[in-house]
């Protein structure tokens, strides 16, 4: 069974594809493979909407593209029957293939047809999916919030529709709410559904959610406002195009009457002879006292002087600078008429809506409605929701050294939205404050904290020198070793002023956890630090360890690693099942390599006898059914193992990276083990999705620590 959702309006500017995203995440966390369909376009070539949404989905049931889409608008005008049946055959031949499809509506573009949310309604029945209905909590023309009285009324007119095709009411979300208004809003549309029910009790139990307007949704970039005014790109960096504008400030008054109305993320129009303005707001631009602008639209015909032109080049801001010819009306009026797309690439909009749907948005209470069957395979997209999910729950303190890395900003961004962790951010506090508005992405929530901090040095200098004093360690040379970015992370950890630290994206492995060996030290009965990478296949996610620190381990140690491979396992619902690996399985090979996995086999039975283990296996011996039972039969362990440990760090890191590119596994790691603490590392190479991976991680970790009393 696939289940299904029908996703649709009332009207246009609903900010109904925010709400399908957030349908999305919320079954890619508990359905294998989640498709999205998009019944009627205006081109069958290219749709914004389906392009957006493809890029938060799994794609393992190999669907593209061209598979989602019905039809068009103009075969739906052309043959309205040919074209119905012709969306239901597209729907039929990608439904086999997914758990669970979200269906994405119209979006009120055929215009002059008022019946266009009728029609959704009699697509929905014919593919026999619920429909989630959102209204629009703004009136018609976007101006002001509607009141719970005229939400009740536009309930009351729009679902008999919904009726009158025959298509079932799952629930209704109000979107682009009042938010000092959510609760009467959904009372009163509750009373709207009661007053037009044709059965008692029709829809007593669809559930009702608001949402609150978040004007960054709607808000254009710097570059939609560019090409709004057909401008170019004057100076500044390129890459701040994508920064959200929240608003104009027109340059008609004196300076210092400007610069008081300037506002973070704000645009500003100047007149290109107004120089002196300009100067102004390019030095506001470098003080920590005045808001940071989005960019500067310079408007008319006016040439530059050179000495202007100098300056400007000079400052080296990374300010947008935009030239348009039109005049200042003109200018502005096409600045405010200008809404932004909802890009499923920009990142901080991703993040807001996400951020509000989980907020006001009863995920189990969506699942149950939508009677999703229960579904055994995991795929990276539900591993990776299911990481933010737990990490969510118990809020850990996570501090990130590297705070002049944009790849940390960013990320930082995105976990602080979506209320994954608290952050401390350890760099220059103005710099990084500056530099995070020039990228357009709040880290007000964020502890911004020098490494410089004269008092907390003396504590940490303190503390460092009493654990290293049987090393030689004196007072003055604590002091000069706190202050590296990744001594002072640890001692945060290790003082309990943080949960867990995340470094690496500009330091090498060994300056990321060399300190953590120094101070926050290994676990009671644990001899070994260790590190596993989680791999998430098409299907399932597997343990790999140790693939990143220890090059040659021994026995022992091997077994070290093999008990805190399990026990990170379990720690992320993987169940243990642990393969020791080797170049021979059972008693076919002997040799030094072959017997210290045998050896080190014997000792996890020893140490851990709960424990599932069988080695040495070969690869393959430990993943495929078939083979298994002609090498080793009758093992619990044996073509089925979840926890990989490689004999030495060559064959690790080579395999974890060949089942990476070969096999497209999402590869996440490396995670430390076997610490007092959580203290994890980040590939120089790593991208934005892994930090937040790692940092979510890394709180559930603190989060078991917590748990255990440690």
């Amino acid at each position: 069974m696939t289940a299904s959702i029908y996703i649709t309006s009332s009207e246009s500017f609903s900010g109904k594809q925010a709400v399908a995203l957030g349908v999305l995440e919320t079954l890619n966390s508990r359905a294998s493979t989640v498709g999205v369909f998009r019944p009627v376009v205006q081109n069958a070539a290219q749709d914004a909407v389906l392009t957006n949404m493809l890029q938060h989905v799994n794609l393992a049931a190999g669907l593209d593209a061209a598979d989602c889409i019905g039809t068009t608008f103009d075969d739906v005008h052309t043959d309205p029957f040919g074209a119905m049946s012709r969306i239901m055959q597209r729907y039929d031949a990608i439904a086999g293939r997914c758990d669970a499809i979200v269906i994405i509506g119209s979006d009120f573009t055929d215009v002059g047809n008022p019946a266009e949310l009728s029609f959704n309604a009699r697509v929905a029945a014919n593919l026999g999916a619920p429909v989630l209905l959102v209204l629009s909590g703004r009136s018609a023309d976007g101006q002001s919030s509607r009141t719970p009285e005229a939400m009740s009324q536009v309930a009351a007119l729009t679902v008999p529709e919904l009726e009158s095709e025959h298509a079932r009411l799952l629930g209704v979300v109000v979107n682009r709410a009042d938010a000092s208004n959510l609760e009467p809003i959904r009372a009163a549309v509750r009373e709207g559904l009661d007053e037009v029910q044709a059965t008692p009790g029709a829809y007593s139990n669809a559930p009702i959610w608001a949402l609150p307007e978040n004007t960054l949704l709607g808000a254009p970039t710097v570059a939609e406002l560019r090409d709004a005014v057909d401008g170019v790109l004057y100076a500044g960096d390129e890459s701040l195009l994508d920064r959200e504008v929240l608003g104009v400030t027109v340059a008609g008054m004196s300076m210092e009457n400007v610069l008081e109305r300037t506002f973070e993320s704000g645009v500003v129009v100047v007149a290109g002879d107004r120089t002196e303005t300009l100067v102004a707001l390019l030095l506001a631009q470098q003080a920590e006292t005045l808001p940071s602008v989005a960019a500067i639209v310079v408007n008319g015909p006016f040439e530059f002087s050179p000495v202007i032109e100098s300056l400007i080049r000079g400052v080296g801001l990374g300010l947008p600078i935009i030239r348009t010819d039109y005049g200042t009306f003109d200018t502005a009026q096409r600045i405010v008429n200008t809404r932004g797309e909802f890009m499923g690439q920009n990142s901080r909009k991703t993040d807001a809506a996400l951020a509000d749907f989980a907020a006001h948005i009863d995920a189990n209470e969506l699942i149950e409605a939508l009677k999703l069957p229960e579904v055994h395979a995991v795929t990276p997209l539900m591993f990776e929701n299911r990481l933010l999910r737990r990490a969510r729950a118990d809020c850990k303190h996570i501090v990130l050294p590297e705070g002049n890395d944009d790849r940390i900003l960013q990320a930082a961004a995105t976990l602080l939205t979506r209320n994954v962790a608290d952050l401390t951010i350890l760099g220059d506090p103005s710099a990084i404050r500056q530099r995070a508005s020039e990228l357009g992405i709040d880290l007000s929530t964020a502890q911004l904290r020098s490494p410089q901090d004269p008092e907390l040095i003396e504590q940490f200098a303190a503390e460092y020198a009493r654990l290293r004093a049987h090393k030689g360690v004196t007072l003055d040379d604590a002091r000069d070793r706190v202050q590296d970015v990744s001594y002072f992370g640890t001692m945060m950890v290790h003082l309990g002023l943080a949960d867990g630290m995340v470094s690496g994206a500009a330091h090498t492995t060994a300056h990321t956890i060399k300190p953590s060996f120094e101070v926050v030290k290994t676990k009671p009965n644990v001899s070994i630090v260790s590190s596993v990478f989680l791999m998430a296949l098409a299907d399932r996610v597997l343990v790999y360890g140790d693939c990143a620190v220890n090059p040659d381990p021994t026995a022992e140690q091997l077994a070290d690693i093999a008990i805190s491979s399990a026990e990170t396992a379990a720690m992320f619902g993987i169940e243990p099942r642990v393969a020791m690996l080797s170049y021979s399985t059972g008693d076919s090979g002997t040799g030094a390599d072959v017997d210290k996995v045998r050896e080190a086999t014997r000792l996890v039975r020893e140490r851990a006898p709960q424990l599932l283990v069988e080695g040495p296996l070969q690869y393959d011996a430990a993943t495929d059914l078939a083979v298994a039972a002609k090498k080793l039969p009758g093992s619990e362990v044996a073509g089925r193992a979840t926890v990989f440990i490689f004999p030495d760090l060559n064959t690790g890191n080579n395999t974890y990276k060949a089942v990476q590119r070969s096999a497209g596994a999402l590869a996440i790691g490396p995670v430390l083990q076997g610490l007092n603490k959580p203290i994890n590392d980040l590939s120089r190479g790593a991208l934005i999705s892994d930090i937040v991976n790692t940092v979510a991680i890394t709180a559930i970790q603190a989060q078991r620590a917590d748990a255990r009393g440690a």
